[in-house]
């Protein structure tokens, strides 16, 4: 049975953290395993939301680190649904930073996109509401998302091994 639909705004949330000396690498900038552990949490919350329970990350496409995250930077993780099947759905996940003591305009650091898949009690797959895009922004996502599980499929199909 499928639920009602809802947009992608009743599910969007952000995240803003100060990153400290506790969240840096051997570089001395702030850890990319830190990072995606916040676009993680994020994205499963966004996820439950949309489906009205839990969710489990199936996959992570490509994570591009465009800038470094430094100590002293506030971290944004702005993180919206932009498509949804039967139980699995997309996340967008945009990070962006600016500095803590500074009111400087925040710079796009990460952009990547996550499959989560809506579990019941028992683990397995439960079905989530339809997507229902409202503006055109909303629209042109959805499109871009299921090139995405387009090709997602294809290069899996294409890996299989027999």
């Amino acid at each position: 049975m499928t639920q009602p639909g809802r947009p992608p705004s009743a599910s969007e949330m952000t995240l803003s953290q100060i990153m400290d000396q506790h969240h840096t690498n051997l570089m001395g900038t702030v850890h990319g395993g830190q990072v995606l552990n916040l676009i993680d949490s994020v994205a499963g919350v966004v996820a439950a939301r949309h489906s009205d329970g839990p969710a489990v990350t199936a996959a992570i496409d490509e994570a591009a680190f465009l800038q470094a995250v430094r100590v002293g930077d506030v971290v944004h993780v702005h993180a919206r649904i932009t498509w949804a099947g039967r139980s699995s759905m997309e996340v967008a996940v945009k990070v962006t930073a600016d500095r803590w003591d500074r009111a400087v305009p925040a710079t796009t650091v990460v952009t990547s996109h996550l499959v989560m898949v809506a579990v019941d009690d028992d683990g397995k797959p439960r079905p989530v509401p339809l997507l229902i895009p409202e503006t055109e922004e909303d629209h042109r996502a959805f499109r871009q998302a299921e090139i995405r599980r387009r090709h997602r499929l294809a290069l899996r199909d294409a890996l299989a091994v027999d």
